[in-house]
């Protein structure tokens, strides 16, 4: 597997993609709270690839993952007190990383958690932060288990899922 910059030409798929992973979520059963078109949401996705910041994983020349990779949050971020002490240049923050349903279990979140850390390292960046829909069991057990560390739980408005609970994670570097 390869992780590269998704080009512009490749919207589309990366668009299809997330579909897919959003038909895969509801088989499932997981809880995520993703819905086609609003998260992520087709300008999201443009902005992202235009900015360098939307990262795919790629198996025989197939898209297999994605995330994006940037300094945006949340507005609610701003209203905890992280113990990592930075400013939002040097915060990175991951973005809707999504497996195809077909190639999960093969390891492929791991490794695009592990680039995110690598990038952030060589980028200077003092921490990594995110947050995971409460009941999205996969997630949870993914990014605790690369060595996040879970801080709280705090209610937060994205448009897929209204005001919701949503877990904060952290991992310092």
């Amino acid at each position: 597997m390869k992780i590269i910059k998704a080009e512009s030409d490749q919207f589309q798929d990366v668009r299809k993609f997330y579909f897919a992973v959003i038909d895969g979520i509801g088989d499932a059963g997981d809880s995520v709270g993703w819905k086609k078109d609003i998260y992520p949401a087709p300008e999201f996705l443009k902005d992202s690839i235009e900015n360098g910041e939307l990262y795919i994983a790629e198996e025989e020349d197939a898209i297999v993952g994605a995330m994006v990779l940037n300094h945006q949050s949340n507005d609610e971020y701003s209203k905890f007190d992280w113990p990592t002490k930075a400013v939002d240049e040097e915060v990175t923050v991951i973005h809707a990383l999504g497996i195809l349903p077909s190639e999960r279990g093969k390891g492929y979140a791991r490794q695009m958690v592990k680039f995110a850390i690598d990038l952030a390292g060589k980028d200077k960046q003092k921490v990594i932060r995110l947050d995971v829909l409460k009941g999205n069991k996969g997630a949870k057990r993914l990014y605790s288990g690369m060595g996040f560390r879970y801080l709280h739980t705090l209610p937060m408005f994205y448009e897929d899922t209204g005001w919701t609970d949503f877990e904060l994670y952290e991992y310092p570097l």
